[in-house]
């Protein structure tokens, strides 16, 4: 029967002799295994057989808030009203969310969560119903939203998950006198 001390000689031996020369575009194979020598039957220990390199893979970078000018004969438009009552009419492209849009033109919205549905200063209200009617439903993460939005409507929606598509070329939008942000530092102890 082989000792522990025996098992651990073998085992750093193991270890010293597993890294065999790859080149940087082989993967490691798991398939090796390494014959453990003692009085006991045969144990056999896999190890995998490694690089000095290690792999890695880059995925494309992904900007948000990035949107692209429309292509000439492909434009969607979108009026924004500001607080002020002033109509903003911008041609978009398919795909570009309420939001995105409005911060590339320097509306006045925040969204202060970057557009993943966490809060709802990108509220707006959709000015015409044959448009909200067109619109998908809102999900219950942006219902739950919409719940602490500012002057709250039956139309009201959160900017950021408004994706514009040939049904809404057209779409006008009302944004709100103020907007609600709450922040943990609101939530501070008062002095």
């Amino acid at each position: 029967m082989a000792t522990p001390r025996t098992l651990a000689r073998s085992l750093q031996r193991l270890r010293t002799a597993s890294f065999q020369p790859l080149s940087q575009f082989e993967r490691p194979s798991l398939s090796t295994c390494s014959r453990i020598k003692s009085t006991s039957p045969s144990i056999y220990h896999a190890r995998p057989a490694t690089s000095l390199f290690r792999q890695f893979s880059t995925s494309p970078s992904r900007q948000h808030g990035h949107i692209h000018p429309p292509k000439p004969g492909e434009e969607l438009y979108v009026t924004f009203i500001d607080k002020e009552g002033k109509e903003h009419k911008l041609a978009v492209s398919k795909g570009d969310n309420l939001l995105d849009i409005a911060q590339a033109h320097d509306l006045e919205m925040e969204g202060a969560c970057g557009g993943s549905c966490a809060c709802s200063t990108c509220h707006v209200i959709v000015l015409d119903e044959e448009y909200y009617e067109k619109m998908p439903e809102p999900e219950d993460d942006e219902n739950d939203m919409l719940d602490l939005a500012f002057g709250l409507t039956e139309t009201s929606r959160l900017g950021c998950q408004v994706v514009m598509t040939k049904e809404l070329d057209g779409l006008r939008v009302k944004l709100p006198s103020m907007t609600r942000n709450l922040q943990a530092s609101d939530f501070g102890s008062k002095q």
